[in-house]
């Protein structure tokens, strides 16, 4: 069965109105999921544990009389990174180290400087106190997340890193257990959805309230990410996952389909792109998609996504392939081009950038050490991979001398009364010496 996966040339007279309709998506709930969302989150919060347990019984399909039942023992964690296979194991402890390696080289240290006169400014870096880390759980289950979740945290000296995963029916995957024990995670609760953000957000009598909740959920997580943004931090509100893979036309096509479908399996919203300057490398890429797709396991999810939000774009040279790249802002950009290294001074948005012909999107998703939890639906115009900074804060460091207060007090005081505030510039006029 063939594929239809929309084309266009950058040059088109209708290209400006084409690309928005493509990039166009709502990442705001329905009144039902919004009006749902609500009611768990406040019930969670005046009712605690007895409306946690609850909505765990009811949506996942559990049998949970307290509290005891829905949390995990370290030694429960060590035992399903003891119990992998070997090969396993060895994989994810691999990935593991990586992911450290890269984050530890993100930390920043308290600074200070002291002026001609004494003053001293700076900088001090303090970790949070406590996160939580929300894990998908069912069929959707990600040890990958919990790596680059829980790691980033830890390495910042985060003191206690609480994980909430759901388990419907019951069902444990070992290896996202595993992966906390190897990412330092330091209490599990077997709990999800919008309870979960508000058991976190709020406390209750058995799970501690947190100061920054981060990681991938569905509709529901993500709504109750939002509402409870404020009384905690969140990472950020994520779209689906996108790739857009430029390539010269020197890739092995099956490689570009296959990438191509790296981020298309997630889920039907998943958006891939291709942009080449290549008229016949676009038929080439094609003609493979067409050949791989039956062989895939999400087959029906892959073409979903490619015939509904994927595209095949021609640009006209490099330039403007790099304008698209901006004009997109994707989640992950792959350079599949002879000297990817020249692109980079062009490109000012875009989540994480994989250069050259080897390198595969999918490996940044597991083991490559830089974070996957990455902007998505245009967001790197602004926003940042997860990482060490988002689980540190900093505290502006101010210690005037006499003599600097003295003359700083001269400048505050014209500028205060400017504003006609007249407590400020008397406040900074007491230090004035005569």
């Amino acid at each position: 069965m063939s594929i239809e996966i929309r084309r266009f040339r950058s040059d088109q007279s209708d290209f400006a109105a084409q690309m928005d309709e493509l990039l166009a998506w709502e990442a705001v709930s329905d009144s039902g999921v919004q009006e749902a969302v609500t009611n768990i989150v406040n019930d969670v919060r005046s009712r605690g544990d007895e409306a946690l347990i609850e909505y765990t019984n009811k949506f996942d399909r559990t049998s949970a009389s307290t509290m005891a039942d829905l949390e995990l023992t370290q030694e429960q964690l060590q035992a399903a990174l003891d119990g992998l296979d070997e090969k396993q194991r060895t994989a994810l402890i691999t990935a593991a180290d990586r992911v450290r390696d890269y984050h530890e080289k993100q930390k920043q240290d308290s600074w200070q400087y002291t002026e001609a006169d004494g003053t001293v400014l700076g900088q001090k870096v303090t970790p949070m106190d406590r996160v939580g880390i929300y894990v998908p759980g069912g069929k959707a289950a990600y040890p990958s997340s919990v790596l680059m979740n829980a790691i980033p945290a830890h390495v910042a000296g985060v003191s206690e890193i609480i994980m909430v995963v759901p388990t419907p029916d019951g069902q444990l995957n070992q290896l996202v257990l595993a992966a906390a024990a190897a990412a330092g995670v330091s209490r599990v609760f077997t709990v999800g959805g919008a309870q979960a953000v508000a058991a976190l957000a709020y406390g209750t009598e058995t799970v501690p309230g947190v100061d920054k909740i981060v990681g991938p959920g569905n509709i529901f997580v993500a709504t109750a990410k939002r509402m409870v943004f404020g009384q905690v931090g969140i990472d950020m509100i994520a779209g689906p996952s996108e790739i857009l893979v430029v390539c010269d036309g020197d890739t092995d096509p099956d490689w570009i389909a296959m990438d191509l479908f790296s981020q298309a399996e997630h889920d039907e919203d998943a958006q891939s792109i291709l942009v080449t300057m290549d008229e016949n490398f676009l038929d080439q890429v094609q003609a493979s998609i067409e050949k791989l797709l039956p062989t895939m396991e999400r087959e029906e999810i892959i073409r979903k996504s490619l015939s509904d939000r994927g595209a095949m774009i021609l640009a006209s040279d490099k330039e403007d392939a790099l304008n698209l790249i901006n004009r997109i802002a994707p989640e992950h950009l792959e350079l599949s081009v002879e000297d990817p290294d020249s692109w980079l001074p062009g490109i000012r948005h875009a989540g994480a950038i994989f250069m050259g012909r080897y390198t595969a999107e999918a490996l940044g998703d597991y083991c490559a050490g830089p974070n996957h939890v990455l902007p998505t639906s245009g967001t790197a115009r602004f926003s940042s991979p997860l990482g060490v900074y988002d689980f540190q804060k900093r505290s502006s460091l101010v210690k005037f001398s006499a003599d600097g207060a003295s003359e700083m007090g001269k400048v505050a005081s014209v500028l205060a009364r400017g504003e006609f505030l007249t407590a400020h510039a008397r406040s900074a006029e007491y230090r004035i010496k005569d």
